[in-house]
């Protein structure tokens, strides 16, 4: 099982689940999650490997930050976090929320990052996400984005609206009860919402520096893309141009929130790939 501790990193403190020895592997997760949605790739992942999974800044038990909320931002404390528990190497895994940030950790420390694996999101406005983005960006883009709005309409509705993803992220199957129940809690109240809305509210910031990023440099870690329902192949399309080892894989029938829908199809793909070996990382193969 996870040992929960709490982590002084760049300002703010993180609550960090650890689990296992080895390699380490750092999990990043989005929204509306803690780092309970790992919980189900946690425990074979800890079998070979140190897995450190945070509550990211203003989600869980982490500090509800009053702003840093840029991938910039994100990505230094993930740096902070791996240098408090003195790791000098480690794959970073990113999902949703949690890919810019590990993106632009990979781009500025290659020697930190041994691996990479980015998960159904999108990087900022990188050429690629056309036919994705071709009816415009998901409806709740725009609703987090207004300054004061979401929060002030949802709350006393958080349960709900937590659900709505939790449904649409695993095609209609949901998650188990302690998990949903665990996400809801982290989510309600109007500060816990300003602070998941203001990922929502950096990303021109975020678009900013990930562009900056790829416009100086390219990004020489292994990389693994892996996509679901809705966003496919996009990331790996945008990463195709600005990687130099680059393998991309879809996972069929498997809704947004990958490690909890379909994690022994995740899990058929990480561990192979976390381990450093000849071709592990350097063919562009698809799956």
């Amino acid at each position: 099982m996870p040992v929960l501790r709490r982590v002084a990193v760049n300002g703010i403190e993180l609550n960090v689940a650890l689990q296992g020895e080895g390699p380490a592997v750092l999990l990043l997760h989005g929204f509306p999650h803690t780092w309970r949605l790992w919980t189900r790739v946690m425990g074979p992942l800890a079998e070979r490997h140190r897995v450190i999974a945070p509550d990211m800044r203003g989600a869980g038990a982490s500090t509800r930050a009053a702003d840093g909320y840029d991938a910039g931002t994100l990505a230094s404390d993930a740096e902070a976090l791996l240098d408090a528990l003195q790791v000098r190497s480690a794959a970073v895994v990113g999902i949703d929320a949690g890919t810019p940030p590990a993106f632009l950790l990979a781009m500025r420390r290659p020697d930190l990052v041994g691996r990479l694996v980015l998960m159904e999101s999108l990087l900022g406005g990188l050429p690629g996400a056309e036919e994705f983005l071709a009816q415009g960006p998901p409806w709740w883009f725009g609703f987090h984005a207004v300054p004061g709005l979401a929060e002030t309409v949802l709350t006393g509705h958080e349960a709900r609206y937590v659900d709505w993803f939790l449904g649409a992220g695993t095609l209609g199957e949901g998650v188990g009860p302690d998990v949903r129940d665990a996400f809801v809690r982290a989510y309600t109240g109007a500060e816990a919402l300003r602070c998941a809305f203001s990922y929502y509210r950096a990303l021109p910031t975020s678009r900013e520096q990930i562009a900056e990023a790829v416009a100086d440099g390219r990004l020489t870690v292994p990389t693994m893309a892996v996509g679901a329902h809705p966003v496919g192949r996009a990331l790996e399309r945008q990463l195709r141009p600005v990687a130099d080892h680059l393998v991309g894989h879809v996972i069929d029938d498997c809704g947004h929130i990958v490690p909890l829908h379909r994690p022994d199809r995740l899990l058929s793909l990480l561990e192979p790939f976390l381990v450093p070996g000849p071709g592990a990382g350097g063919s562009p193969a698809r799956g």
